[in-house]
């Protein structure tokens, strides 16, 4: 009876039945190769989806059946490309797809409306589609670690937006729409090939309190130069200060915020 017990203590049945009661599916670095065919029986039940660490190639059509997901982890796999389908999940907050081989992202991508969080680093994105000015919701988007030359003018639509994270890609300019995010708090672009940012960048995002542009073609003294740069530097020592009046525990990468232009090329 015992050994019966514990044959089928993870038994596919009983895994649905947790998953259809917690709203969670974590198969984390369990070598999967494809998805695992039962996690669409629970469908609408879904709210968390976490497949991290796995050989997943490609994400199948049937995965729109879990319509209430809020939260799709896909990092670290070997997705090639995703489903057309996408826009279904019109309750999705986070999507992290970082460390994959994605050459190009779906236009449908824009249909996710209430997207707060989207991670795609770590992949061989060559553009991002124009529907990215959809997501007016978007607080976080890192796209690090890619193959792109330039982000769309459509970036400008994503009003809410707080971070960007471009590292590492080969941008040469940023589109003039940037200068729309007036939420904007934090832009890194480390290690690409800006020579120069729009003129009214810093005057425009007011809320902006760190630029990161290590490993850039543009020197200080054209920052320096830029209309609103005094004004920016005053919110950056400001947010500098006030981590330090609340003793905040930070490495020493933390205190290297701000207007970071070292090691330009």
């Amino acid at each position: 009876m015992g050994c019966y017990s514990s044959k089928n203590a993870d038994s596919p049945a009983n895994r649905v039945a947790r998953w259809r009661s917690t709203g969670i599916v974590a198969l984390r670095d369990r070598k999967l190769k494809a998805v695992p065919a039962e996690i669409f029986d629970v469908d609408r039940f879904v709210r968390t989806l976490d497949l991290t660490n796995n050989s997943i190639v490609e994400i199948p059509s049937e995965i729109s059946k879990l319509i209430s997901m809020q939260r799709l982890v896909l990092a670290d796999n070997q997705i090639e490309r995703l489903p057309a389908n996408l826009g279904v999940f019109k309750s999705l907050k986070i999507l992290k797809l970082d460390g994959n081989r994605i050459k190009m992202l779906p236009d449908e991508l824009g249909s996710l409306s209430r997207l707060e969080k989207f991670s795609v680093s770590r992949n061989l994105l060559m553009s991002l589609p124009k529907t990215i000015g959809d997501l007016h919701g978007l607080l976080l988007l890192n796209v690090s670690n890619n193959k792109l030359k330039s982000l769309p003018e459509s970036i400008g639509g994503c009003t809410s937006l707080e971070e960007l994270q471009a590292d590492d890609n080969l941008v040469e300019e940023l589109p003039p729409s940037i200068c729309s995010l007036t939420n904007l708090k934090s832009l890194s672009l480390n290690n690409n090939n800006i020579k120069k940012l729009p003129q009214n960048l810093l005057k425009d995002c007011k809320a902006l309190q760190n630029i990161s542009l290590h490993e850039n073609p543009i020197s200080m003294d054209q920052f320096q130069q830029m209309e609103g740069f005094q004004s920016f530097e005053a919110r950056r020592k400001k947010k500098f200060d006030k981590q330090i009046d609340s003793n905040v525990m930070m490495s020493s990468s933390g205190l290297d915020e701000g207007l970071d232009l070292g090691n330009s090329r």
